[in-house]
């Protein structure tokens, strides 16, 4: 089960995502076990996140508009992660930019304390009037250049599948100095109060729905040259086994443990029967 990724020895390839296992503090047993965690969305400034509903159930999967609630990186650095440096895991900040400045001042602040980095390119770029980092490979390969100059961790890219090809996206973060790629980040997603004739939320789709998805994206990106991490709708064993046929190094978990916090357990017990019958 052992993998080594990025030139890092992880002990084995199932991840935690990032914004649904909060720090990895609470069920340590579980983050103990896992091959890595990422944290939470960590923002320059401290963010309340958006006001409630934040989490709305749907078939097959969930809407969430949280908002990237989070300490900041002045209070993460000082009262969070030298707590999380107390795990026996690999710990991976997810950094959540608002300008390209922003991503560089985060990690700046934190690098050399953590094994890797991971830029959420979905936040919207204020700059640019809202259009998502994400969609524009120009706007993603200047974060990833400005990154890759302040630190010599690896530095992972989570693209996202709305409104755009990530392979093209993907490319552009490799050819910038990207060390490798998360994908898919949650799909573009409302529900509807026929109640109340009223939009309920308007969020990200995550959750076993978008698992197609997310594997058509792996594979679509598996020549790239870079590792690649998948991510979306894991709830299984089998769910791990189909990304690494489809061209994944390692996977995340995330709206799984929303239900089961444990779930990453069972999951690794699975993929492990799997690969040893395999």
């Amino acid at each position: 089960m052992k993998c080594r990724i990025f030139g890092i020895d992880f002990k084995n390839p199932v991840f935690l995502a990032s914004g649904t296992f909060e720090f990895g503090l609470i069920y340590k047993n579980v983050s103990n076990r896992v091959g890595a965690i990422f944290t939470k969305g960590i923002t320059l400034q401290p963010r309340k996140g958006n006001p409630p509903p934040r989490v709305h159930e749907t078939a097959c999967g969930l809407i969430n508009s949280v908002g990237l609630e989070n300490p900041g990186v002045e209070v993460f650095s000082r009262d969070i992660l030298p707590q999380m440096r107390k795990l026996k895991t690999r710990i991976i900040v997810n950094v959540a930019g608002f300008t390209p400045d922003d991503f560089v001042k985060i990690v700046g602040e934190l690098d050399s304390r953590v094994d890797a980095f991971e830029l959420n390119v979905s936040c919207p770029n204020v700059k640019k009037g809202g259009v998502a980092f994400g969609r524009d490979p120009d706007i993603c390969a200047e974060v990833v250049a400005n990154v890759r100059r302040v630190t010599k961790l690896p530095v992972i890219v989570k693209l996202t599948a709305n409104f755009c090809d990530p392979l093209i996206v993907g490319r552009r973060c490799v050819e910038a100095g990207a060390d490798g790629l998360s994908l898919i980040n949650t799909l573009h997603a409302m529900a509807f109060d026929i109640d109340k004739k009223r939009v309920l939320i308007k969020g990200g789709l995550s959750g076993p729905a978008i698992k197609p998805v997310a594997l058509f994206c792996v594979h679509r990106l598996k020549d790239l040259g870079v590792p690649l991490i998948g991510v979306g709708g894991i709830m299984s064993g089998r769910d791990v086994y189909e990304f690494l046929l489809a061209g994944a190094s390692a996977v995340a978990i995330g709206s799984a443990t929303l239900r089961d916090p444990y779930a990453p357990l069972r999951i690794i017990k699975e993929l492990k029967r799997l690969t040893t019958s395999g």
